[in-house]
């Protein structure tokens, strides 16, 4: 392929993730994969050309700007020339030498033992040739015979109508370790992965106990999983069902999972690091991961703990490389701070009632616990002592009685968000080289994520999952949709009001709160010097 310049890679790359974008990022992974495939010369220029053709039809723009890296001989030649309507044509009509580089790329891979294959694909095509059969039934042989071979596959579609393409599995990107565990399995990853999709998280885990190689797949496809970014709605059911489950609305996917079924009577706190916060009347704080089924209970003797719906604020951070974590709960009726670390087994009791003001949202930023007052003062949580250290801000936002003040940690940045009036929503970043908070006009490219417990969460780049920068997603107890308010180019998206005095509705289902799988806070437990 020609060597161009890597801004002429990026702009194509950029073209392509647009015009796909969240809907179909599958064939944006898929473009990508064709590229990796090149580079690690597991595919050559001719396969290359195949499977763009497949991948892009329908975008004769997106083929344009590839065929400047195609060297003149591979070029797919525009404008396409295709009639979908006749069943009798072969398709895009790709040159000669096209179709026999294809052939050769068959004969290649069946050579040897499967020769016979590359014999009965090469009937079906001169059969087709003759009028001995037409398309649909050219379509189902060669599908058939091609079972097992996505490369293949691809290839064939480029010379197919669109409505008899073959549908071949998604694949993963596992890479050569993975693909000799494939060799041993008699279902083929690319299988796997198709029946994955369909699986809840329980029945993902029983997956994995089949057999060893399924278990070395369910280890890949789990840590791409997890590795996903997109917020998840936690939905309690009613209370005849008593079940929970996990909504996506990028995907309009529900997840279940009998696992934290049991959980159902337990007060739901909050969601920190993957982890559902749950409280109950064993005066204990119950910590549970449903994506990875681990669990931590952590008992109390300091103080009682309150067994109701978003009683607390929560954070679960762990140390930097290592499994020691520390919990962190501020309490809303009593205001007090509580922390525990594991590394010692024990708690430390913050009071703030008797301070001017006290702590109301905490957040981890580069590995420190941030605190926020009442009365909008900063300040960061020594995890080796009794004491918190407030910050010298050169100013602060005018708040009242009636404002609510939360944090964000989001790309690097500090953020306070400040509702004045109940109704009024501005934004701050804390600029750390002149200690001042400074008003934003808009969000950049975050969204913003909020719940009915009047906790805030947020999201950089937020479109790689179909969410709109500079908004504000809102959900609450009483409802069952998820409320959107966009921003625009001089101003923050408004503030939607919670409906604070409703009660859940015990005949249907509602929402709690958000989750971010993906977000595994840090601390830095080491002493300070």
């Amino acid at each position: 392929m020609k060597k161009l310049s890597v801004g002429d890679a990026l702009s194509l790359l950029a073209a392509v993730k647009r015009r796909f974008g969240y809907e179909e990022r599958e064939k944006y992974g898929s473009f990508l994969q064709i590229m990796k495939d090149f580079k690690a010369e597991r595919i050559d220029a001719r396969d290359v050309k195949l499977r763009v053709y497949e991948l892009l039809d329908g975008h004769e723009d997106l083929i344009s700007k590839f065929n400047i890296f195609l060297p003149t001989e591979y070029e797919i030649k525009l404008p396409l020339d295709r009639d979908d309507d006749d069943d009798e044509l072969q398709g895009h009509m790709l040159a000669t030498k096209d179709a026999f580089a294809f052939l050769e790329k068959v004969k290649d891979v069946f050579h040897g033992k499967n020769e016979e294959k590359y014999n009965e694909f090469l009937k079906i095509a001169k059969d087709f040739k003759a009028g001995r059969i037409d398309i649909s039934v050219a379509a189902a042989r060669g599908n058939e015979l091609l079972q097992g071979h996505t490369d293949l596959i691809l290839g064939f579609n480029a010379f197919l109508p669109k409505k008899y393409r073959i549908t071949p599995p998604v694949q993963l990107d596992t890479g050569e370790a993975t693909n000799n565990i494939q060799n041993g399995c008699k279902i083929s990853w690319d299988m796997l992965d198709v029946i994955s999709r369909d699986l809840d998280f329980d029945d993902l885990f029983q997956f994995a106990g089949v057999c060893k190689n399924w278990r070395e797949f369910h280890k890949t496809y789990w840590k791409k999983f997890l590795a996903f970014q997109e917020p998840l709605i936690i939905q309690k059911s009613s209370h005849d069902k008593k079940s929970f489950s996990f909504i996506s609305i990028a995907d309009r996917k529900v997840y279940h999972s009998k696992t934290i079924n049991q959980f159902w009577h337990f007060a739901y706190t909050g969601c920190s690091s993957g982890y559902l916060i749950l409280t109950r009347d064993t005066n204990s704080f119950l910590l549970l991961n449903p994506f990875t089924r681990r669990k931590k209970v952590i008992n109390t003797s300091t103080f009682k703990v309150n067994c109701s719906y978003f009683a607390y604020h929560v954070l679960l951070a762990f140390g930097k490389g290592s499994e020691e974590f520390v919990f962190v709960a501020s309490c809303k009726s009593s205001g007090s701070l509580y922390v525990y670390q594991s590394r010692n087994l024990g708690w430390v009791t913050y009071s703030t009632m008797e301070s001017p003001s006290k702590v109301v949202d905490f957040v981890v930023l580069h590995h420190t616990i941030y605190v926020v007052t009442d009365k909008a003062n900063i300040g960061v949580l020594d995890l080796n002592s009794t004491n918190k250290f407030f910050l010298e801000l050169k100013s602060t936002p005018d708040v009242t009685s009636t404002s609510l003040l939360r944090m964000v940690s989001c790309d690097g940045q500090l953020l306070v968000i400040h509702i004045a009036s109940q109704e009024i929503l501005n934004v701050y970043k804390i600029d750390f080289s002149t200690m001042n908070y400074i008003k934003l006009e808009t969000l950049g490219d975050i969204a913003l994520f909020y719940n009915s417990g009047e906790h805030f969460y947020a999201l950089s780049n937020p479109k790689r999952w179909d969410f709109e920068s500079n908004s504000l997603y809102a959900i609450n107890l009483s409802s069952t949709t998820c409320k959107v308010c966009l921003g625009d180019d001089n101003e923050l998206p408004k503030y939607i009001k919670h409906d604070r005095f409703r009660v859940p509705p015990k005949e249907n289902a509602y929402l709690l709160d958000w989750c971010f799988r993906h977000l595994h806070y840090e601390v830095d437990l080491s002493p300070v010097v």
